[in-house]
C-alpha cells in the first residue's frame, strides 16, 4: 500500500532541504506547490504574483494550457530517442525554430549553459577551419559584468568573483573589454579573433541596456574584421522585451543566436543556436551531441513556443504591458528607487541602500504577495510572466511601495 502522504509545513520543507541539498542558492523562505498563468501558491495556501518568471524561463506563465497539453499528448508517446536515430519531433522544431531567427539551421541542447558552450565550441571551430586562425590562440571577445552560466569554461571569463573564486585553472582563450563600448571591441579584436560574444541586456547584472547604437556597431565591427556575432538571448530573447529578440530593437543580425529558458516554455530545459551554413556545417557527426539534446519531448514543447511566438501576441504583450510597467516604476522616485532600466516588460530598479537592501526589499514584497529577486546587493529583478495583466503590475508596484515606505 502507498504511504500516507503527510503533510508539512513551510518551515519543515525548508529544513529537509537545508540538511539534504548543497546550499548554492539563498531562496526567500517560500516554498511553493502550484502555479497557474503569473501566479503562485506556497504550501500554507497563500498567494503571490510571480515577478521572476524562472528568470525569463516561464514567459508564457506557469502550466500555460497550451504547452501543458502539447507536452501531455508528447509524454503519451515518445519521450526520448537520443539522436542515434531520426524521430518524428525534431524536423517541425528545427524548421520552425531556424524560420523564427531568420537562420539555415539549428543545434538543439538542453540548458542555456550548454547552448552557450556549444556557441562557443561552433565559434573556435569555424575560425580554426574556416577563418584559418591558429588552433592555439584562437580568441573570444567577451563583456565585463557578463552572465552566461555556470560552467568551468563560463565562469572562468565571468568578472563575478563569487562565480570565479575556487573553480581554477580556466580555459584561455577569452579577452573581457567594458559592456557597451564599441570602441573597446574593437581594440580587442586582433588576427586571432573568432567571436564577439555578448548579451544584447545584461540581465544578471540587473537588466543593464546597453548605448544606443551599440548593438549596430558590434555588428558593423564584426563584419568588417571577419569575426562572428554572437547574442546570448537566453534571458532577453523570445519576447522578453517587446520584439522576438532584444537585438530586433536595433535590426541587428548575428552570426550566431543562443537561446534557452523560455524555449522550454517553463516545462522542461529546452535550448538551441541558430546559425547559417557557413558557421553551423563545422559541426559534423560525433564532434558535438548531447544524449537528451532534441529529445521529442523538448522538441514537441519547443515547436509549440515557436507557433505561439510567431502570432507576434506575445511580444505585443510585453510592448504595451511594459509601457504600463514603465508609468508604474517612475511612481517610486523618492520612495527609496534611485535607479530604474527597462525594456520590454524586464526591469532593473536599483534601491537605495541607506533605506534597505535589495533582498530587504524582496523579503517585504514577499509578505505583501509579491516574488521577486535581488542581484548584486542594491538591485532588484522584474519580469513578471507576459499573461500578467495591468491589475498584476499595480499590486506588484504597490507591493514595493509599501515595503520601501515601511523602511
Amino acid at each position: 500500500m502507498p504511504a500516507t502522504a503527510v503533510s508539512m509545513s513551510t518551515t519543515d520543507h525548508i529544513a529537509v532541504v537545508e540538511r539534504y541539498a548543497a546550499h548554492n542558492y539563498h531562496p526567500l523562505e517560500v516554498v511553493l506547490d502550484r502555479g497557474e498563468g503569473a501566479w503562485v501558491w506556497d504550501v500554507e495556501g497563500r498567494e503571490y504574483f510571480d515577478c521572476l518568471s524562472g528568470y525569463s524561463a516561464l514567459n508564457f506563465g506557469h502550466s500555460h494550457p497550451r504547452l501543458v497539453a502539447r507536452a501531455q499528448e508528447q509524454l503519451a508517446t515518445l519521450t526520448l530517442t537520443s539522436r542515434a536515430f531520426f524521430h518524428d519531433r525534431l524536423g517541425e522544431f528545427a524548421r520552425e525554430l531556424a524560420e523564427l531567427t531568420g537562420k539555415d539551421m539549428i543545434l538543439p541542447m538542453n540548458s542555456g549553459a550548454e547552448a552557450v558552450e556549444t556557441a562557443i565550441k561552433v565559434s573556435r571551430k569555424w575560425g580554426i577551419q574556416v577563418k584559418k586562425v591558429d588552433p592555439e590562440r584562437a580568441n573570444i571577445v567577451v563583456m565585463d559584468g557578463n552572465f552566461h552560466g555556470r560552467t568551468t569554461t563560463i565562469v572562468g571569463f565571468s568578472t563575478d568573483p563569487v562565480a570565479r573564486e575556487g573553480y581554477s585553472p580556466f580555459t584561455p582563450g577569452f579577452t573581457i573589454v567594458p559592456y557597451g563600448d564599441a570602441a573597446a571591441v574593437e581594440a580587442a579584436i586582433t588576427e586571432h579573433t573568432v567571436a564577439v560574444l555578448l548579451e544584447p541586456i545584461q540581465g544578471e547584472g540587473g537588466v543593464v541596456i546597453p548605448p544606443d547604437g551599440y548593438l549596430t556597431a558590434v555588428r558593423e565591427i564584426c563584419t568588417r574584421h571577419g569575426v562572428l556575432m554572437v547574442a546570448d538571448e537566453i534571458q532577453s530573447g523570445l519576447a522578453r522585451t517587446g520584439k522576438t529578440f532584444a537585438c530586433d530593437h536595433e535590426l541587428v543580425v548575428p552570426d550566431i543566436w543562443v537561446m534557452g529558458k523560455a524555449l522550454g516554455g517553463g516545462i522542461m530545459p529546452v535550448s538551441a543556436i541558430a546559425a547559417n551554413h557557413d558557421v553551423m556545417d563545422v559541426i559534423t557527426p560525433g564532434s558535438h551531441g548531447s544524449t537528451f539534446g532534441g529529445n521529442p519531448l523538448a522538441c514537441a514543447i519547443g515547436h509549440e513556443v515557436v507557433l505561439m511566438l510567431k502570432t507576434g501576441e506575445f511580444q505585443e504583450r510585453a510592448r504595451r504591458l511594459g509601457e504600463e510597467l514603465h508609468t508604474a516604476l517612475r511612481t517610486l522616485e523618492g520612495h527609496g528607487v534611485v535607479g530604474i532600466r527597462q525594456r520590454g516588460l524586464w526591469a532593473g530598479v536599483d534601491v537605495d541602500t541607506s533605506l534597505m537592501t535589495g533582498r530587504r526589499l524582496c523579503e517585504g514584497m514577499a509578505r505583501r504577495g509579491v516574488l521577486a529577486k535581488d542581484t548584486h546587493g542594491s538591485t532588484i529583478r522584474l519580469a513578471p510572466p507576459l499573461v500578467c495583466t495591468e491589475a498584476d503590475i499595480d499590486h506588484m508596484v504597490e507591493a514595493m511601495r509599501a515595503t520601501l515606505d515601511a523602511g
